[in-house]
């Protein structure tokens, strides 16, 4: 799976331009708040999110941000992956898009 790179977003898409995959992680005052992240239905259990976190976490820091989150599943991800200083960002709520 290829992960396009924006400015505060990673996805993937399939050939026909759907996204499959993404995580959104606006940033303000060099905080990045990741607060979305989507997996296509098809793609859940084999690890996609967990590579997009990864990649949101790698980008974030390596941009000279602080890191953040709200989305449910960052929180988790982050809890599971200590060594990361995390900025207190309000409360834990993700903005799934549950019909794409």
């Amino acid at each position: 799976m290829e992960f396009i790179t924006e400015k505060e977003r990673i996805y993937a898409t399939y050939e026909s331009g759907k996204v499959i995959a993404e995580v959104t992680f606006p940033t303000k005052n060099g905080v990045a708040v990741i607060d979305h992240t989507f997996v296509d239905p098809s793609l859940r259990g084999g690890g996609v999110a967990g590579k997009l976190m990864q990649l949101a976490v790698d980008k974030i820091l390596a941009d000279g941000n602080k890191l953040s989150a709200t989305c449910t599943y960052a929180v988790a991800w982050l809890q599971r992956h200590p060594g990361y200083e995390i900025v207190e960002s309000g409360p834990v709520a993700c903005r799934i898009d549950r019909r794409r």
